[in-house]
């Protein structure tokens, strides 16, 4: 087992039994139809927790809300429609949440796509468009509901594929190198800068990572780069409700705090339960993090409210 990047004494099992009770807490989870989202979402609602399944198709949100329905009886279950390739749909799916609920306890940035080409409906190249830019407006945007909550957790899901990204920390948004891995750097230094900017706030930020998961998150993805990639994950057994299970413990386990990074404990990152991990020195490079907080309030026209933030 490699242990370079676990932070923890021990490695443990952690697993949903070990989740606390939830009743009452209400938790929005982007790309919530499939996948790691559908697992987070149905481990939530079974812990009692009001899910809202913010996903772009809403027809495939609304058969994972009935699937939620019959795996877990009496369960409290929305949904809104989210493209978080859109910002205006972003506004609108926040404006939505918001009137609905008065308070977010949980915010889960699961939502991700990878291995494609193009831009968005705003013009911004499309992975780091859906997977950074959408998921800081959505946060921002639905800012006043979370720290109206009482100890509300922000959990951005990133990749191991992180360490092969590079930001720019004079311009972040330039197109350079791996632009999944960039994307997904850019979780992790949006995790870190709101941890920090919420820090006069009962509200934390973490993030989390699933290991080498057998997801839809390479669906739309050239076969060339979706088969070997899919291969890996069912080679060492990873479901979609083992690679929940970070973002699970990010958000839920007790102990868990600002600004750490969970992640299988095992060989290279991609299988094992659930540790708290190191992220790369690039995600804590706190330049970068805060040029990309500019730059993505810039791009995305979302200020965060500076009454709710401490800013240094």
């Amino acid at each position: 087992m490699n242990h370079s990047f676990i932070l923890g004494d021990a490695v443990s099992k952690w697993t949903t039994a070990d989740m606390p009770d939830l009743t009452g807490r209400v938790a929005v989870i982007t790309g919530a139809n499939t996948g790691l989202g559908f697992e987070t979402a149905t481990a939530l609602a079974e812990r009692g927790a009001e899910v809202v399944l913010a996903c772009r198709d809403q027809g495939k949100a609304k058969a994972a809300a009935d699937r939620i329905g019959r795996r877990v009886p009496g369960a409290v279950i929305d949904t809104v429609e989210l493209d978080l390739a859109s910002l205006a749909s972003v506004r609108v799916a926040a404006a939505a949440i918001g009137a609905r609920h008065d308070r977010v306890d949980l915010l889960i940035n699961n939502a991700g796509v990878t291995g494609l080409s193009g831009t968005t409906e705003d013009g911004f190249e499309v992975q780091f468009g859906v997977n950074h830019l959408g998921h800081f407006a959505l946060t921002g945007l639905l800012l006043d509901r979370i720290t109206a909550a009482d100890a509300a957790r922000v959990v951005t899901v990133s990749s191991i594929g992180h360490r092969f990204g590079r930001i720019d920390p004079d311009d972040p948004a330039a197109p350079i190198g791996n632009a999944y891995g960039k994307s997904k750097l850019a979780n992790l230094l949006f995790t870190y800068e709101l941890d920090r900017r919420l820090a006069d706030t009962s509200a934390v930020a973490l993030a989390a990572h699933p290991g080498g998961a057998s997801t839809e998150v390479f669906r739309y993805s050239p076969a060339a780069f979706r088969l070997p990639n899919l291969a890996i994950a069912r080679l060492f057994g990873r479901t979609p409700a083992m690679g929940a299970l970070p973002t699970l413990r990010a958000a839920t386990d007790p102990s868990a705090a600002g600004s750490e990074y969970y992640g299988p404990s095992g060989l290279f990152g991609i299988q094992g339960y659930p540790e708290r991990v190191r992220s790369s020195s690039d995600s804590r490079d706190r330049h970068r993090q805060g040029r990309l907080w500019e730059v993505s309030e810039r791009l995305t026209g979302v200020q965060y409210p500076a009454r709710a933030l401490k800013v240094d």
